[in-house]
């Protein structure tokens, strides 16, 4: 019987990760590092004239990260509306691509709004350019992401794709927390745990299938705890969370590390300011560096979702939190993500170099 439940959640795994057999998992964690990563000159910050407090969050990100000058993209549109027209966008877009260096390899947005693009999310559309293949119309799948899963340090100059990060807040005090977070993260070896949530929601809950392998490759290298409960409380030491929840309880119980990353898979996370359900910002609200949601209807594929195994694995060779979550998500086209883009907890700054 045991055997036969290995079977199933290596099998639900696999349709996840692309991988071609159960021994794959393992391979796949055991992978050796890849470096340099993403460092500050190869990010562009993206800031809305109209929108004030975007100014602010991306001047202060762009001098507390010490970002070229030259990286920091001015644009123009109304900052009230949460869905950008794909039309209005390209012309945005058009006008990002005419003023960024060619080697910038990443996006920092610097905004909550808006959030969507027609379709998708923001920072996909940012990633992409605004293709209707990553949409989907009901529980369909969509166009995947080639940065899933990837080993490149270059998305763009080898794979055309510019992965974006919303440094999203409501109140320039939040962003800057957020942002001092991110920084005081760098190279910290925090020794925190990563908390696999299992819920009484069966809807939401598909990741649980996700937990066993992950646990048993990256436990030797990282605390991994896996809960049943609807709401994790009094934890003093998190540094990953995932749940599967419209609403998630008690977040201001626990203690977030610097660079932790927690998010809920449920339908309209994504949509920060006006979501009938948990807004993602509420994860970061309450100290974490990073999370994520959807912006429209994805239903409840995991390939739409962060897979905790790929975005701790990745995080844990020393790689940013913008590239350890993207490449955590294979159909990441309705869904956005926000926080601290180059926060970095762990590697070598003597290897690696430091932001």
């Amino acid at each position: 019987m045991r055997l036969k439940r290995w079977l199933v959640r290596c099998i639900f795994l696999l349709s996840g990760l692309g991988l071609g057999s159960c021994q794959a998992i393992g391979d796949f964690f055991t992978l050796p590092p890849t470096e340099p990563w993403l460092t500050p000159s190869e990010l562009a910050v993206i800031v809305n004239e109209a929108d004030p407090l975007s100014v602010q969050i991306g001047e202060y990100y762009q001098q507390q990260r010490r970002i070229p000058a030259r990286n920091l993209i001015r644009v123009r549109f109304n900052p009230e509306q949460t869905v950008l027209s794909p039309e209005e966008f390209e012309q945005v877009f058009a006008l990002v691509n005419a003023k960024i260096p060619p080697y910038t390899q990443a996006f920092a947005l610097t905004w909550a709004v808006p959030y969507r693009v027609g379709c998708m999310s923001i920072t996909s559309a940012f990633a992409f350019g605004f293709d209707s293949r990553y949409c989907a119309e009901g529980c369909q799948p969509t166009k995947p992401s080639p940065y899933y899963k990837s080993n490149s340090i270059q998305p763009h100059s080898d794979l055309k794709v510019r992965p974006a990060m919303a440094i999203a807040a409501t109140s320039f005090e939040q962003a800057k927390a957020l942002i001092d977070r991110g920084i005081a993260a760098d190279y910290s070896a925090p020794k925190g745990t990563a908390y696999l949530v299992s819920t009484s929601d069966a809807s939401r809950n598909v990741r649980a299938n996700l937990y066993a392998p992950v646990s048993q490759y990256l436990g030797g290298r990282f605390a991994i705890q896996q809960v049943k409960a609807d709401s994790l409380t009094n934890k003093p030491d998190v540094m990953f969370y995932f749940t599967g929840l419209a609403q998630v309880r008690q977040l201001d119980s626990n203690r977030f590390l610097p660079g932790a990353i927690a998010d809920h898979l449920t339908s309209a996370g994504g949509m920060l300011t006006d979501s009938g359900q948990m807004s993602s910002l509420r994860w970061l609200e309450a100290g974490a560096t990073g999370s994520y949601g959807a912006v429209v209807e994805p239903c409840n594929f995991v390939q739409k979702f962060p897979q905790p195994g790929i975005v701790i694995y990745y995080y844990l060779q020393g790689e940013t939190l913008l590239e350890a979550y993207w490449k955590s998500v294979a159909w990441p086209g309705q869904g956005i993500f926000i926080g601290e883009p180059l926060a970095r907890p762990f590697g070598n700054p003597n290897r690696h170099g430091s932001s």
